[in-house]
């Protein structure tokens, strides 16, 4: 089954970069452009709930989809993006995060988690390099209902002015419910 094509979300501002100019040609060659042939359950930023201004961007490969929002260094606060899935059955679901890095991006980018067991709240460093295909990092891995109650947000909240903070895409990979030792050591892992 061919997938829906991706267009950019109403909301967002468009790029700025012209189409191939990107500042790290290496990384094309981790660039995911059609979300549907990840595993688990993908929710690009298309699909995602925005709050404040964001803007498209190719620019620092890699990313999933058209390209990465970043909040433009503005609004510090004011802005999250919302990425909601449709899971399929309850359980546990490890969540991962993707997104591009470099210098220039903000090292205590909030995320919260709304998992079937409350909301668990990172700050993750996205100057550091993601450990799956160079894209994306693991947040932990949490319970969920099935259905749409479940969400990860990322925010700008409390970031450096000077740095930009990026949203790109959230996947949901659900675990054998025998692998989570516990859901103390399961909600609580930060990379």
């Amino acid at each position: 089954m061919a997938s829906e094509p991706l267009k950019p979300h109403p909301q967002a501002l468009a790029n700025t970069h012209a189409a191939g100019e990107v500042d790290r040609p290496e990384m094309v060659r981790f660039i995911v452009s059609d979300p549907a042939k990840l595993p688990g359950i993908v929710v690009d930023e298309t699909k995602a709930k925005l709050t404040g201004e964001w803007q498209y961007s190719t620019h620092t490969p890699p990313y999933v989809g058209l390209g990465y929002l970043h909040d433009m260094k503005a609004g510090k606060g004011l802005k999250a993006v919302t990425f909601t899935p449709e899971l399929p059955q309850a359980g546990w679901y490890e969540v991962r995060l993707a997104h591009c890095y470099n210098v220039r991006r903000a090292t205590n980018t909030p995320v919260t988690i709304h998992h079937a067991d409350g909301d668990t709240t990172l700050r993750i460093n996205q100057q550091e390099e993601p450990p799956h295909e160079r894209l994306f990092r693991t947040l932990g891995t949490f319970r969920f209902e099935k259905g749409n109650a479940g969400w990860v947000r990322i925010s700008n909240d409390g970031t450096d002015p000077t740095k930009v903070v990026i949203a790109d895409a959230v996947q949901f990979l659900p675990v054998d419910p025998k692998a989570v030792t516990s859901p103390s050591a399961a909600s609580t892992t930060k990379r």
